[in-house]
């Protein structure tokens, strides 16, 4: 139940705190919610990564059909070197997955750790 929240949370916050903050606000959501759900790193990776993955896959095909494609070409033929708007799509969704899970892994990291006073 916990991975299923995870990624709902993630996800919805991550899309709201697009819409007011930079692209990288996705890594401070991530980080946030695996810090408050206690998982493990491995699975706080997961959720992160599926979260934001399954967001901009989502979005980026969204957004891009409803142009039907048309600046996706260019922009995979520039970046990418090949003419593939969803190849260009599903690199988006890795960037994005990868610094959210990165960020959720980090967050279970730190609910993990014992802070001891240094007298």
């Amino acid at each position: 139940m916990k991975f299923i929240v995870s990624i709902i949370l993630i996800a919805l916050l991550s899309f709201a705190a697009c819409l007011y903050f930079p692209w990288w606000s996705i890594a401070i959501v991530a980080f946030i919610v695996a810090a408050l759900i206690a998982q493990s790193a491995g699975m706080s990776f997961l959720t992160g990564f599926l979260a934001l993955f399954l967001l901009w896959g989502v979005l980026s095909f969204w957004i891009s059909s409803s142009n039907e494609h048309i600046l996706a070409h260019k922009v995979s033929l520039v970046i990418l070197k090949i003419d593939s708007p969803y190849l260009l799509m599903l690199a988006t969704a890795l960037i994005g997955g990868l610094v959210a899970g990165f960020a959720a892994m980090t967050g279970s990291f730190l609910r993990k750790k014992k802070v001891s006073p240094s007298y």
